[in-house]
Order: structure tokens, then C-alpha cells, then sequence
């Protein structure tokens, strides 16, 4: 049990690390942490795949969806969408009006306007969401700026758990079989 403490306990400063080596600006915007960005790294994959902080926006579930009826002009929360990547964006949410002045001001605007508190989160997380697609969009650029040949994220180290590869009988060449990649006949006829 020692053992699998020592190994939890590590997790964190692993992913830490991780994302770091990424060169991501994530970690800059206010209540984003390695655990986080880790998170919206992973979930969101390579952002070229979504053409506008739009198509962003609806990936991440945070989208607001038309619920009109005649003359009636209103928007209801999406339940669609990536939830793990909502989830993370919530939380940036509630960090963001909490601790940035910035994010607490909109948030009070959006409840003076006549949203609740759950529709004044739900436009900060939008707006958040727009934060995240450009500090991802901002990245890819650098990275490209960096040249093909620098790739940002990898590591001298080996991530094994084993420091020597052992192979079992199934994973080793067969003798006589092959030479030069030429087959060899095991009977003559």
C-alpha cells in the first residue's frame, strides 16, 4: 500500500510536468491548473479540427441552443457536447468570477441584465470557452512558427516502468527461418 501511496501521491507533479513540457498558455488564464489544462488538452485533441471559437464552443457543451416559439426569442442550456470538458470549464467558471476582477464583473452584469446565477455562469463559461479556444489556437501557432523540427512536449526521459525491456519466447526470432529476409526451406524435397 506504501508503494501505491507513493505512486498517487506523484500523479499530480507528473502531470505538472507534462503539461509544461507542452508549452501551453493555459495554465496564464485565471483558475486554470496543470490538473485542468491536462484535461482540456486531452479532450480537446488538436484544435484545427474546430473551424471557429463556435464550433469550439458547441464541442464543449457550452453553447447555448435556440428554444424559440413564435415570437418568443430564447436559449436553452445544450446537454450536448463534451462533459468532461464542460465539467473543467465549470470549474474555471466559478474560479473566474471568485478571483478575477474581470470575470466577476461579467458575472455581475449577466445577474443585473435578469439572468439567474445559473445563466450568469453558463455565459461565463461561454465566454471562457472562447478564452480556451484562442489560448489553443495560440499555441498551434507558435508551435508552427517553432519549425517542423522542434516538437514541444517530448522529454529525454524514458517513461518505461521497466529499465530494461524483457522479451518472452513468443517476441523472439525464430533461428533459421530467415536470413536477409530471404526464406529458408525447412525441408528439402
Amino acid at each position: 500500500m506504501v508503494i501505491l501511496d507513493r505512486k498517487l501521491k506523484a500523479i499530480p507533479a507528473r502531470i505538472a510536468d507534462a503539461v509544461a513540457a507542452t508549452g501551453t498558455s493555459l495554465t496564464q488564464i485565471v483558475g486554470v491548473g496543470p490538473i485542468t489544462a491536462a484535461t482540456i488538452l486531452g479532450e480537446t485533441g488538436h484544435v484545427a479540427r474546430f473551424a471557429s471559437n463556435d464550433h469550439y464552443g458547441s464541442y464543449t457543451g457550452t453553447a447555448p441552443i435556440e428554444a424559440s416559439s413564435g415570437q418568443v426569442k430564447r436559449h436553452r442550456l445544450s446537454r450536448a457536447g463534451n462533459r468532461r470538458l464542460n465539467s473543467a470549464l465549470h470549474m474555471v467558471a466559478l474560479a473566474h468570477k471568485r478571483h478575477d476582477p474581470r470575470g466577476s464583473a461579467y458575472y455581475a452584469g449577466k445577474l443585473a441584465a435578469g439572468k439567474g446565477s445559473k445563466g450568469a455562469t453558463r455565459c461565463l463559461k461561454r465566454r471562457l470557452s472562447d478564452v480556451v479556444y484562442r489560448a489553443l489556437v495560440d499555441d498551434q501557432a507558435a508551435r508552427a512558427k517553432a519549425g517542423p523540427g522542434v516538437q514541444l512536449g517530448g522529454t529525454l526521459t524514458s517513461s518505461a516502468a521497466d529499465l530494461i525491456p524483457m522479451a518472452s519466447n513468443s517476441e523472439k526470432p525464430q533461428p533459421g527461418l530467415m536470413v536477409d529476409h530471404t526464406p529458408i526451406p525447412l525441408a528439402a524435397s
